[in-house]
């Protein structure tokens, strides 16, 4: 990139303001506020619809277009001087878990809408177009599954599939998003899955490594891969009392002595595998019945496909080894592979944090998001700013003002430059 695009790009950077990225999420988190401090705002419920609104509202006071698509993705686009030409895409989403704070995935979104502000505020060009999204569902606490949007959008999921997803109510995500673009039904509405030139997603941690090291920044060199077990062990009920040990088929039993074998396959000197049992459900749950099925899942997780490989292919026989008298039902319910992120988009962040003297930290994303997806369509990367004490998905999530001014710096130095590439 030439001198002039370099310090253009660089102007972005100093055009962000910490004031208004914050004033913004605090606005942001009073839709759907909680009275404990969190935010409860599902996907296409009418609060995420209020979001959506006011981010609109916010967009066309700048110029800015806004759009939808088949899937409910909010695109709101800042022009560049080739109309046609592939746009940089940032963002990430605004429904939130139903227990969930202020900064997961609306830091995103508002990192890249103040990135488009400044460049207006810096005057700036763009060769490119530079285009901010709100995903559609991506926590999948009402509707499944997670990332809906994204994985329409990338051609993972068919549009189709994500429509007739029904949440607990019996409400589908096409009646659901109906409603939403109800409100808004002037707005136009795009083809899904348009070329995209690189996506960059800012996030906060969700982890406790920036914050424990002292840092500001995290560049995120992939996100790990996992692999979803469903186990089901099949036992018969007996009376507590009466049925001998030698007699019994103890579901529970049965159950134990596999998380025990599982626990210890899973441990790594490095502590970098992750292994937890979400749900463990067991019937008839009565305290003087021996138990006749217990029902567990298994989310494993690692940044290499070598060890995600060996460690899910063990899952199944060491259950078995371990089932006794009783039977076992193990079924894979989902899978990832790790992803690594492009290394030019990486170079990009590298280089813009260096500019700026902002030291970081290279990491892997332990939590799925938006960006794999699109990573399947374009070159990707994502930023991180650390959460306090790694807290997420909860009301107790929490960033500093400067910590997020300091990723939405960054972020809009590499928008702007690969805008202009």
């Amino acid at each position: 990139m030439g001198g002039d695009a370099r310090s253009a790009a660089a102007s972005v950077a100093a055009a962000v303001r910490e004031d208004r990225l914050w004033q913004r999420l605090m606005d942001m988190a009073a839709i759907g506020a909680r009275p404990d401090g969190g935010v409860d705002r599902p996907a296409l419920s009418p609060d995420d619809a209020a979001a959506r609104s006011l981010l609109a509202s916010w967009a066309r006071e700048q110029g800015f277009s806004v759009s939808t698509d088949p899937i409910g993705n909010l695109f709101v686009r800042r022009a560049g001087r080739e109309g046609g030409a592939a746009p940089v895409l940032t963002g990430s989403h605004l429904d939130t878990q139903p227990m969930g704070g202020k900064f997961d995935g609306a830091y995103g979104v508002m990192a890249g809408f103040e990135a488009l502000q400044a460049m207006n505020d810096a005057g700036i060009e763009t060769r490119r177009p530079v285009e901010l999204v709100a995903w559609t569902n991506e926590e999948g606490s009402r509707f499944q599954p997670g990332c809906m949007g994204s994985q329409v959008f990338a051609g993972a999921l068919p549009l189709e599939k994500a429509l007739v997803s029904v949440d607990r109510a019996g409400t589908t995500a096409r009646e659901a998003l109906a409603a939403v673009l109800a409100g808004e039904p002037e707005m136009a509405v795009r083809d899904a899955g348009l070329p995209v030139h690189a996506y960059i997603e800012a996030h906060i941690e969700q982890g406790p490594v920036l914050e424990e090291a002292g840092l500001h920044l995290g560049v995120v060199t992939g996100i790990q891969g996992y692999r979803w077990f469903a186990v089901e062990v099949l036992g018969e009920a007996a009376h507590a009392g009466t049925t001998p040990r030698a007699r019994r088929r103890d579901a529970f039993m049965a159950a134990h002595a596999m998380v025990g074998a599982l626990r210890g396959i899973m441990e790594d000197a490095e502590d970098v595998a992750r292994f937890t049992i979400g749900r463990f459900e067991g019937e008839p749950g009565s305290p003087n019945t021996v138990p006749s099925r217990v029902f567990f899942t298994i989310d494993l997780r690692h940044p290499e496909q070598g060890p995600l490989t060996r460690l899910g292919d063990a899952v199944e026989p060491l259950c078995r080894q371990h089932a006794g008298a009783c039977e076992v039902r193990v079924t894979e319910t989902f899978t990832a592979a790790p992803l690594v992120f492009d290394a030019g988009v990486l170079d990009t962040l590298r280089t813009a944090a260096g500019r700026q003297g902002i030291p970081y930290r290279e990491l892997p994303s332990g939590a799925g998001h938006d960006a794999a997806f699109v990573a399947k369509l374009a070159p990707a990367g994502m930023l991180f700013v650390p959460c306090a004490r790694g807290v997420s998905h909860h009301p107790a999530e929490s960033a500093t003002p400067a910590d997020l001014a300091t990723g939405t710096r960054v972020l809009a130095e590499a928008l702007a430059e690969l805008a202009n590439r």
